[in-house]
């Protein structure tokens, strides 16, 4: 059971209201992580303004970052929309899963960007020299280091809000890793 109720557009302020209306126009329903930001009159906001910010990733990279910090976090809502999302950017089921497990064997450049966020999500950002040093290799930027940073929290974000409120997931639900993410 939830700890928070998915409040309803009538639940909540003017400007939320606002806010689903468009999402409702964007997606074509409010998804239930964000209905749980709108328990504040400032935070769904806040956050979509945050979540769609200029970065230099491209939206299947940021699926990559997604989904590792999302397994480490354990948060399956975010797991199984960013499955959703991440089947949308061309990974397939299988990609999906090892991109969780924080690897993809099937793209170098890939590899070190989940490896990445991997680490820093497990080690709350105090980052393994090697996993930093395979990332630039790899030919990652500097720029890029920081906007995965900022990613990582954005995901979190999202994370703990799920894992505190336990939102009712409205997607497809996300399957189990078949071995555990050490």
């Amino acid at each position: 059971m939830s700890t928070l109720n998915v409040p309803k557009r009538e639940e909540v302020s003017t400007g939320n209201q606002v806010i689903f209306d468009n999402l409702e126009k964007a997606v074509g329903f409010v998804p239930n992580l964000y209905a749980t930001y709108a328990h504040s009159e400032n935070a769904l906001g806040n956050y979509l303004n945050f979540a769609n910010a200029k970065t230099s990733l491209k939206a299947k990279e940021k699926e990559v970052v997604n989904l590792a910090v999302s397994e480490v976090n354990g948060c399956l809502y975010c797991l199984s929309a960013h499955t959703a999302i991440a089947k949308m950017n061309g990974f397939n089921d299988e990609q999906i899963m090892e991109l969780r497990a924080g690897e993809a064997s099937f793209d170098p450049k890939l590899d070190a960007l989940a490896r990445l966020a991997r680490n820093i999500t497990e080690n709350r950002g105090t980052t393994d020299a090697v996993v930093l040093e395979n990332f630039f290799k790899t030919g990652w930027t500097k720029e890029n280091l920081i906007d995965t940073i900022v990613l990582v929290g954005d995901k979190t974000i999202s994370n703990y809000i799920n894992n505190t409120a336990d939102t009712p997931i409205d997607f497809p639900v996300a399957q189990p890793l078949e071995t555990e993410v050490v």
